[in-house]
Protein backbone atom coordinates (compact mmCIF):
# COMPACT_ATOMS: atom_id res chain seq x y z
CA UNK A 1 0.00 0.00 0.00
CA UNK A 2 1.30 3.40 -0.88
CA UNK A 3 -0.11 5.54 2.11
CA UNK A 4 2.33 3.34 4.03
CA UNK A 5 5.37 4.61 2.04
CA UNK A 6 7.26 7.47 1.92
CA UNK A 7 8.14 9.45 -1.39
CA UNK A 8 10.27 12.25 -2.45
CA UNK A 9 8.73 14.96 -4.80
CA UNK A 10 10.97 16.52 -7.95
CA UNK A 11 9.58 20.32 -7.03
CA UNK A 12 9.69 23.79 -8.92
CA UNK A 13 6.86 24.95 -7.94
CA UNK A 14 5.22 24.86 -10.96
CA UNK A 15 1.58 23.74 -12.48
CA UNK A 16 3.18 19.90 -13.00
CA UNK A 17 5.03 19.25 -10.17
CA UNK A 18 2.59 21.08 -7.45
CA UNK A 19 0.03 19.01 -8.97
CA UNK A 20 1.95 15.58 -8.76
CA UNK A 21 2.89 16.86 -5.12
CA UNK A 22 -1.01 17.38 -4.04
CA UNK A 23 -1.12 13.87 -5.64
CA UNK A 24 1.52 12.86 -3.66
CA UNK A 25 -0.11 13.94 -0.74
CA UNK A 26 -3.00 11.84 -1.42
CA UNK A 27 -1.15 8.20 -1.91
CA UNK A 28 1.69 8.46 0.13
CA UNK A 29 2.45 8.43 4.07
CA UNK A 30 4.84 10.92 3.92
CA UNK A 31 6.27 13.29 1.44
CA UNK A 32 9.29 15.42 0.86
CA UNK A 33 10.34 18.07 -2.01
CA UNK A 34 13.67 18.33 -3.29
CA UNK A 35 14.20 21.52 -5.42
CA UNK A 36 17.35 22.26 -7.91
CA UNK A 37 18.84 25.62 -8.44
CA UNK A 38 20.51 24.53 -11.72
CA UNK A 39 21.47 28.56 -12.97
CA UNK A 40 18.06 29.51 -14.11
CA UNK A 41 16.76 32.40 -15.42
CA UNK A 42 14.56 33.18 -12.00
CA UNK A 43 14.93 33.06 -8.33
CA UNK A 44 11.30 33.23 -7.80
CA UNK A 45 11.29 29.76 -8.81
CA UNK A 46 13.20 28.52 -6.21
CA UNK A 47 11.22 31.03 -3.55
CA UNK A 48 7.99 30.06 -4.95
CA UNK A 49 8.67 25.98 -4.35
CA UNK A 50 9.94 26.92 -1.22
CA UNK A 51 6.50 28.63 -0.36
CA UNK A 52 3.97 26.23 -1.71
CA UNK A 53 5.96 23.56 -0.01
CA UNK A 54 5.78 25.57 3.35
CA UNK A 55 2.05 25.67 2.66
CA UNK A 56 1.58 22.35 2.12
CA UNK A 57 3.15 21.29 5.19
CA UNK A 58 5.91 19.39 3.50
CA UNK A 59 9.88 19.45 3.60
CA UNK A 60 11.83 21.19 0.54
CA UNK A 61 15.41 20.13 0.25
CA UNK A 62 17.46 22.96 -2.08
CA UNK A 63 20.31 21.30 -3.93
CA UNK A 64 22.67 23.68 -5.99
CA UNK A 65 23.42 22.01 -9.34
CA UNK A 66 24.73 25.03 -10.98
CA UNK A 67 27.16 23.38 -12.44
CA UNK A 68 24.81 22.71 -15.12
CA UNK A 69 23.87 25.70 -16.07
CA UNK A 70 27.42 26.22 -16.65
CA UNK A 71 27.94 23.10 -19.03
CA UNK A 72 25.04 24.05 -20.88
CA UNK A 73 23.64 26.58 -23.48
CA UNK A 74 19.75 26.98 -23.39
CA UNK A 75 17.25 29.99 -23.35
CA UNK A 76 16.19 28.54 -19.33
CA UNK A 77 19.77 29.24 -17.86
CA UNK A 78 20.91 32.15 -20.62
CA UNK A 79 19.17 35.31 -20.55
CA UNK A 80 20.98 36.50 -23.83
CA UNK A 81 18.94 33.47 -25.57
CA UNK A 82 15.60 33.66 -26.53
CA UNK A 83 12.78 31.20 -26.47
CA UNK A 84 12.55 29.56 -29.91
CA UNK A 85 11.32 26.53 -31.48
CA UNK A 86 12.30 25.66 -34.86
CA UNK A 87 10.17 22.80 -36.59
CA UNK A 88 11.78 19.61 -35.95
CA UNK A 89 14.54 21.01 -33.48
CA UNK A 90 14.49 20.99 -29.93
CA UNK A 91 13.04 24.01 -28.19
CA UNK A 92 16.05 26.57 -26.86
CA UNK A 93 14.86 25.70 -23.04
CA UNK A 94 15.44 22.39 -23.43
CA UNK A 95 18.52 21.56 -20.32
CA UNK A 96 20.54 18.56 -21.63
CA UNK A 97 20.22 16.11 -18.98
CA UNK A 98 18.56 17.80 -16.68
CA UNK A 99 15.42 15.30 -16.26
CA UNK A 100 18.28 12.69 -15.66
CA UNK A 101 20.74 14.41 -13.17
CA UNK A 102 17.41 15.99 -11.56
CA UNK A 103 15.87 12.33 -10.77
CA UNK A 104 18.99 10.79 -10.53
CA UNK A 105 20.27 13.30 -7.38
CA UNK A 106 16.45 12.82 -5.91
CA UNK A 107 16.88 9.23 -5.56
CA UNK A 108 20.76 9.78 -3.84
CA UNK A 109 18.25 12.08 -1.52
CA UNK A 110 15.36 9.77 -1.50
CA UNK A 111 17.69 6.75 -0.02
CA UNK A 112 19.25 8.92 2.32
CA UNK A 113 15.61 9.31 3.84
CA UNK A 114 14.19 6.22 3.42
CA UNK A 115 11.94 6.84 0.60
CA UNK A 116 11.36 4.45 -1.81
CA UNK A 117 9.50 6.45 -4.62
CA UNK A 118 10.45 9.35 -6.51
CA UNK A 119 7.84 11.73 -7.98
CA UNK A 120 8.28 14.05 -11.24
CA UNK A 121 5.82 15.94 -13.28
CA UNK A 122 7.38 15.11 -16.70
CA UNK A 123 4.89 14.11 -19.83
CA UNK A 124 4.93 12.52 -23.33
CA UNK A 125 1.34 13.94 -23.89
CA UNK A 126 2.10 18.18 -23.87
CA UNK A 127 5.29 18.50 -23.91
CA UNK A 128 7.53 20.11 -26.48
CA UNK A 129 9.64 17.28 -27.67
CA UNK A 130 12.07 17.35 -24.46
CA UNK A 131 13.88 13.66 -24.67
CA UNK A 132 14.49 13.74 -21.29
CA UNK A 133 10.11 13.65 -20.63
CA UNK A 134 9.31 10.47 -22.74
CA UNK A 135 8.24 7.26 -20.10
CA UNK A 136 10.95 4.90 -21.94
CA UNK A 137 13.48 7.37 -20.61
CA UNK A 138 11.67 7.05 -17.13
CA UNK A 139 11.55 3.42 -17.57
CA UNK A 140 15.01 3.24 -18.22
CA UNK A 141 16.36 5.39 -15.63
CA UNK A 142 14.84 3.54 -13.18
CA UNK A 143 16.46 0.29 -14.11
CA UNK A 144 19.59 1.89 -13.86
CA UNK A 145 19.16 3.66 -10.50
CA UNK A 146 17.74 0.60 -9.10
CA UNK A 147 20.86 -1.28 -10.61
CA UNK A 148 23.70 1.52 -9.25
CA UNK A 149 22.44 1.83 -5.63
CA UNK A 150 21.15 -1.45 -5.26
CA UNK A 151 17.50 0.07 -4.17
CA UNK A 152 13.96 -0.75 -4.95
CA UNK A 153 12.85 2.47 -6.51
CA UNK A 154 9.46 3.11 -8.25
CA UNK A 155 9.39 6.62 -10.16
CA UNK A 156 5.78 7.61 -10.31
CA UNK A 157 4.90 9.87 -13.31
CA UNK A 158 1.20 10.88 -12.56
CA UNK A 159 1.23 13.57 -15.91
CA UNK A 160 2.87 11.01 -17.92
CA UNK A 161 -0.29 10.52 -20.41
CA UNK A 162 -2.55 13.48 -19.35
CA UNK A 163 -2.71 16.73 -21.42
CA UNK A 164 -2.78 20.01 -20.19
CA UNK A 165 -6.43 19.81 -19.75
CA UNK A 166 -6.44 16.99 -17.69
CA UNK A 167 -3.47 18.09 -16.06
CA UNK A 168 -5.80 21.06 -14.66
CA UNK A 169 -8.93 18.34 -14.42
CA UNK A 170 -6.52 16.70 -11.68
CA UNK A 171 -5.90 19.26 -9.58
CA UNK A 172 -9.63 20.34 -9.45
CA UNK A 173 -10.09 16.41 -8.04
CA UNK A 174 -7.86 16.60 -5.66
CA UNK A 175 -9.30 20.43 -4.56
CA UNK A 176 -6.85 23.25 -4.95
CA UNK A 177 -7.81 24.15 -8.56
CA UNK A 178 -7.42 28.00 -7.34
CA UNK A 179 -4.05 27.40 -5.78
CA UNK A 180 -2.63 26.13 -8.83
CA UNK A 181 -4.01 28.50 -11.20
CA UNK A 182 -3.09 31.29 -9.05
CA UNK A 183 0.22 30.17 -6.91
CA UNK A 184 2.44 27.83 -9.36
CA UNK A 185 5.19 29.61 -11.61
CA UNK A 186 4.91 27.95 -15.18
CA UNK A 187 6.25 30.71 -16.97
CA UNK A 188 9.32 31.32 -18.50
CA UNK A 189 9.28 34.78 -18.02
CA UNK A 190 8.94 34.93 -14.18
CA UNK A 191 5.17 35.61 -13.65
CA UNK A 192 3.50 33.89 -11.01
CA UNK A 193 -0.16 32.68 -11.77
CA UNK A 194 -1.50 33.13 -15.13
CA UNK A 195 1.90 34.08 -16.81
CA UNK A 196 2.94 36.72 -19.38
CA UNK A 197 0.93 34.90 -21.76
CA UNK A 198 3.05 34.97 -24.69
CA UNK A 199 5.94 31.91 -23.97
CA UNK A 200 5.38 28.80 -24.75
CA UNK A 201 4.94 27.42 -21.43
CA UNK A 202 1.76 30.42 -20.84
CA UNK A 203 0.33 29.57 -23.97
CA UNK A 204 0.74 25.80 -22.83
CA UNK A 205 -1.19 26.17 -19.98
CA UNK A 206 -3.64 28.62 -20.74
CA UNK A 207 -4.91 26.25 -23.84
CA UNK A 208 -5.03 23.64 -21.69
CA UNK A 209 -6.99 25.41 -18.80
CA UNK A 210 -9.81 27.04 -21.29
CA UNK A 211 -9.84 23.13 -22.47
CA UNK A 212 -10.50 21.97 -19.55
CA UNK A 213 -12.98 24.81 -18.08
CA UNK A 214 -15.02 24.38 -21.52
CA UNK A 215 -15.11 20.70 -20.84
CA UNK A 216 -16.55 21.76 -17.10
CA UNK A 217 -19.07 23.51 -18.18
CA UNK A 218 -20.15 21.33 -20.81
CA UNK A 219 -18.94 23.95 -23.76
CA UNK A 220 -16.70 21.16 -25.27
CA UNK A 221 -16.27 17.57 -25.68
CA UNK A 222 -13.39 15.83 -24.39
Amino acid sequence: MLKNEKAVVVFSGGQDSTTCLLWAKENFREIETVTFMYGQRHQLEIECAKSIAEELGVKNTLLDMSLLGQLTQNALTRSDISITQEEGELPSTFVDGRNHLFLSFAAVMAKQVGARHLVTGVCETDFSGYPDCRDSFVKSLNVTLNLAMDYDFVIHTPLMWLDKSQTWEMADQLGSFDFVRERTLTCYNGVIGSGCGQCPACKLRQAGLEKYLARRTGGSPL
